[in-house]
């Protein structure tokens, strides 16, 4: 029976990468000599310490044109809240979402029931696996997807006929 699995991941090799050319432009710039400003990432947390929240929205429009030059889209970035450190430093983690939450499982599985499609949703683990009789339902299907579903970055794989 044909299939495709509906994924949320991001590429961490590009979003490393991405990280690692924010702080070689932090070290260089100006505007943020002297000051506490950095950032790093640790499994698939970016962390960003700057004197002031100014600074820290200076250093994530750094990040996010970075991650764009390397096509890797911003909404893979889960912005946490600004908290206070020692001193006068502020910190800001920001979570890189890796796998579709079981709210938006449940989601895409009652979209394609509600959809009138031949097709079947199940969750498995952090993906939603759609079957269908025909080829065409499932493309019908992605197609849907991509419309109804805009605030996550999901992607495709696994087409199987």
């Amino acid at each position: 029976m044909p299939s495709f699995d509906t994924i949320c991941e991001a590429n961490l090799v590009e979003v490393k990468n991405a990280v690692e050319n924010t702080v070689k432009e932090i070290t260089t710039r100006f505007d943020f000599k002297g000051t506490s400003a950095s950032i790093e990432i640790k499994d698939k947390e970016i962390t960003m310490v700057g004197d002031a929240e100014f600074q820290l929205t200076q250093i994530e429009d750094v990040l996010r044109n970075k991650l764009t030059k390397r096509n890797v889209d911003v909404r893979f970035l889960d912005m946490g809240d600004v908290q206070k450190m020692g001193g006068d430093k502020v910190k800001q983690v920001i979570k890189v979402r890796n796998g579709i939450e079981s709210e938006l499982a449940k989601k895409l599985q009652k979209l394609m029931k509600e959809s009138k499609l031949k097709v079947q949703a199940a969750i498995q683990e952090d993906k939603v696996r759609v079957t269908g009789a025909k080829r065409d339902d499932l493309q019908a299907a992605m197609a849907l997807i991509r419309k109804e579903i805009n605030d996550v970055p999901l992607s495709f794989d696994n087409f199987r006929d």
